[in-house]
């Protein structure tokens, strides 16, 4: 559905990240996001788990901006996400990194002060 609502241009380039389903392996699903010049992206062992950080990024994303604006066309959704992601980057601080920006501890040395849960054990 994505395909058919997307130019050539755009398909082009794009990384489809996955955790490993059946689905997203299959010959025809992988053979279709080639053709369209498609990057394949899978997470290593199928777990869940280490998706977990790009889904959360993803959900802030969405629950923060996206689901509060009304975009009415493909470029103006580029530029968007282009000044949101540009945002939570540089000026949104985050909790779990000591109320940083990403950038400012993607800068610094050494070991991440650990201000996050591990559900997992």
């Amino acid at each position: 559905m994505a395909l058919s609502i997307i130019d050539e241009e755009t398909a082009h380039g794009l990384i489809h990240h996955s955790d490993r389903g059946c689905q997203y392996c299959s010959d025809a699903y992988v053979s279709e996001l080639k053709s369209h010049g498609i990057n394949i992206s899978m997470t290593q062992s199928g777990d869940p788990l280490e998706n977990a950080i790009a889904e959360r990024a993803n959900g802030i994303l969405k629950s923060e901006w996206l689901y509060k604006m009304a975009i009415p066309t493909w470029a103006d959704c580029k530029l968007e996400l282009t000044r949101i992601i540009y945002f939570y980057n540089t000026q949104r601080p985050h909790m779990s990194i000591g109320w940083q920006t990403p950038e400012q501890a993607h800068s610094q040395h050494g070991e991440q002060q650990r201000c996050w849960k591990n559900y997992g054990g």
